[in-house]
């Protein structure tokens, strides 16, 4: 045997009674750290998707979370309506002032249309009657001409109701008021009327839960207030 010979047979021994050292774990542990790490990431998932708050809901689509009060009729079937217990002539004063409004309406109501047609228009509201009443001119030229409304608001201290007149330029007349009041920040007024010869209940809804930015909004129901179409929607903001 030669000496090389001798000295690979030597090394060869060497190794096998000193074994290399095993592998480090340290790619091992990293990857148990891992796997521990995403499920704890899954397992929080449910709660910081709860705690995320819910987008802004679009202030131009009819809230309906927000519930109709249910309609009284006398014995003649003429609507009964109540005050609510903190029915004010004060709740019209956040209205005080001029305005830009963003609208949108149903381009055919009672026909099932699904289409709403979004446009721009104007209020300049002032008091009258030393705050029992007010009046505010409504313009806009959605259909390329002018058009011009009155509101006309009215508190009777006796009932402390509230009643709301509309006239425009195409009729030039007061429509039946619509009567009621405010509660919690959100004012419903009814009336019986008719929409192209056919017998309804009409409602108009003030939601004030923040004055800065009110929204007016309104339905008709032709089954005695069974169900609802909300047909017209409009958000004001101070003009500057």
């Amino acid at each position: 045997m030669t000496a090389r010979t001798l000295q690979a047979t030597k090394s060869a021994n060497e190794r096998g009674a000193n074994p290399a050292p095993p592998l480090p774990c340290t790619n091992v542990r990293h990857f148990g750290l891992s796997r521990i790490w995403l499920a704890l990431v899954l397992a929080a998932l449910p709660v910081l998707c709860a705690a995320a708050p819910p987008p802004p809901r679009d202030p131009l689509v009819p809230d309906t979370t927000l519930a109709i009060p249910p309609l009284h009729f006398d014995g003649n079937g003429t609507l009964a309506i109540s005050p609510s217990a903190t029915s004010s002539r004060h709740d019209f004063d956040y209205l005080v002032g001029n305005w830009n409004l963003r609208n949108r309406k149903l381009k055919s109501r009672l026909t099932g249309s699904t289409e709403w047609i979004a446009f721009e228009s104007r209020v300049e509201m002032h008091q009258i009657l030393d705050g029992l009443g007010n009046i505010d001119k409504y313009t806009e030229q959605s259909t390329g001409k002018p058009y011009e409304g009155v509101a006309l608001r009215l508190f009777d201290p006796a009932t402390r109701l509230w009643s709301i007149y509309w006239a425009d330029g195409n009729s030039g007349k007061l429509d039946p008021p619509v009567v009621g009041s405010f509660e919690n920040k959100i004012g419903h007024f009814f009336a019986r009327d008719t929409y192209k010869g056919k017998p309804i209940i009409v409602v108009f809804r003030w939601d004030v839960r923040n004055p800065q930015l009110p929204i007016w909004s309104q339905a008709f129901s032709t089954d005695e207030g069974k169900s609802w179409e909300w047909n017209s929607i409009n958000v004001s903001e101070r003009a500057k």
